[in-house]
């Protein structure tokens, strides 16, 4: 029996704090539950919210779990507690990705300003200005990646548009795949009691330059929504990437993608994720070109709106009945 006390206010505000994390398509597909002997939060995936088209393997959902479990991570230590963090720790429980243990004093402050974050970063789909991005912030980006075992890289022009161009290819192959376009309008719809999926207006415009191939989510039904505008002319494009390509790596990767997301905030830096390529087998391992590395994520960084937010499910929602009743014991 732990000797740490976890009040109901404090342990929806941690929820809360993971909930608020990025996922592919906004699926949200976690769920919580408290071993409250223990004292210990488990991350479950949501199979029912995985996309079988665009994600059959299922890597994109770790990464957003991973996304999550940073956060958590961030809020525990906010609020004093040591988090003891275990991957995939039951091979007999596939479903269950993370648990968080709340042992003790943390042992270093974290910084505030990456709990700040948190409730302030989401992604921006909008043009971004000719601005660029400080050297100094970008080794801060790639420092916060390290730290979480991945490795930020920055490309140069030429490299850059060989990206964009593999991009735009998967874009394209998107739009025309009839399972996966279908796929991505299901979760485009205006918000609903269940807070999932992409409102119409943060979508964003497309760029009439088709330069930067933003996702359409092949909500072709908004067309008042992708009207065309000019994005920036010379795109700041980092890719994510681990040594191996395991389930443990793409839960690391995720975890290393919010670490750098909210850095990128606390700078006021905004980001929006370019994932397409890495929906296609052959695309992403042309990501990799000549490093000895997976990508697991493309990003675009720069300075501009911060566009609209998408809805985020309420802890209670994010929580299993079981971990509801046992709260309210």
């Amino acid at each position: 029996m732990s000797s740490t006390v976890l009040d109901v206010p404090t342990l929806e505000t941690l929820i809360a704090a993971s909930v608020a994390a990025p996922s592919i398509h906004n699926t949200q597909p976690w769920r919580f539950r408290l071993d409250a002997d223990t004292v210990t939060l488990e991350i479950r995936a949501v199979a029912e919210r995985s996309l079988r088209h665009t994600d059959p393997s299922g890597r994109a959902l770790h990464i957003s779990v991973g996304c999550a479990l940073f956060n958590l991570r961030v809020a525990v230590a906010h609020h004093g507690w040591e988090p003891v963090t275990r991957l995939l720790p039951r091979p007999d429980q596939p479903d269950l990705l993370a648990t968080v243990r709340l042992a003790g004093t943390a042992r270093f402050s974290p910084e505030p300003r990456l709990y700040d974050a948190v409730w302030r970063r989401h992604s921006s789909r909008f043009p971004f200005s000719d601005r660029p991005v400080p050297a100094a912030v970008l080794t801060e980006l790639g420092e916060a990646a390290h730290a979480e075992g991945s490795v930020l890289d920055l490309p140069g022009p030429a490299e850059t548009d060989r990206l964009l161009r593999l991009t735009r290819e998967a874009e394209q192959r998107n739009t025309t795949d009839s399972d996966r376009a279908a796929e991505s309008r299901r979760w485009v719809h205006p918000p609903t009691a269940e807070s999932l999926g992409m409102p119409p207006e943060a979508i964003g415009p497309q760029d009439f330059r088709e330069r930067i191939p933003m996702r359409d989510f092949s909500a072709h039904p908004h067309s008042q929504v992708l009207l065309a505008r000019p994005f920036e002319k010379r795109p700041s494009i980092a890719v994510l990437s681990t040594l191996h390509d395991r389930r443990t790596d793409w839960l690391r990767a995720g975890e290393a993608l919010e670490r750098v997301l909210l850095v990128a905030t606390a700078h006021g830096v905004r980001a929006s994720l370019l994932h397409q390529a890495l929906e296609w087998p052959d695309l992403r391992e042309q990501l990799a070109d000549s490093r000895r590395a997976h990508v697991q994520m493309v990003l675009r960084l720069g300075y501009g709106p911060q566009g609209p937010a998408s809805p985020r499910r309420t802890a209670r929602q994010a929580m299993t009945e079981d971990a509801r009743l046992a709260r309210q014991a």
